[in-house]
């Protein structure tokens, strides 16, 4: 497998940044949480003229769902083509080395994971690519204190979760 180069994946997420904050891109910081609301609302047949804060999404919401949809055919280009690291796998090899074999354990767990991660995000008014890529790019506060949250919070969730202990 080959490995992508670090220095090259900060360029290019320099890029990004300055694509989405140009008045050429986006002119907005970049985010992915607010797509879920802004998609809630199009699945729906919501109207953004009932709901204020459809109204308030409208284009940071559809822009969302573009930038993600790159997200998706670039991580998709780059691991076929680039990295040759692309597999289709329900269950990463670290889950079924420290939890199971279960299909139906490991969605579920995905699911509830997942979203738990989009309350807590829609909650905090932003998300971890809102937070760590646009905040911490901006030298933000709340971005920071956000960074040492998740990480202390994913130091303890991997120690209880993965149980430590090597299963052999």
């Amino acid at each position: 497998m080959n490995r992508f180069p670090w220095w090259a994946g900060g360029i290019l997420m320099a890029g990004l940044l300055l694509m989405t904050f140009s008045i050429l891109g986006a002119d907005r910081p970049l985010g992915a949480s607010t797509y879920v609301p802004y998609f809630a609302g199009v699945l729906f047949d919501l109207s953004p003229e009932k709901y204020s804060y459809l109204k308030e999404i409208e284009n940071p919401g559809a822009w969302e769902g573009v930038m993600l949809l790159g997200v998706f055919f670039g991580g998709f280009v780059t691991s076929v083509f680039i990295t040759k690291s692309f597999r289709i796998s329900l269950i990463p090899t670290g889950w079924k080395k420290y939890k199971n074999n279960s299909v139906p354990s490991r969605l579920f767990w995905s699911f509830v994971s997942g979203f738990m991660m989009i309350i807590g995000a829609r909650l905090a008014g932003g998300c971890t690519s809102g937070h760590f890529i646009s905040g911490m790019s901006q030298i933000a506060i709340s971005s920071m204190i956000f960074g040492v949250g998740v990480m202390i919070s994913l130091v303890i969730t991997g120690r209880l979760f993965y149980n430590m202990k090597e299963k052999k």
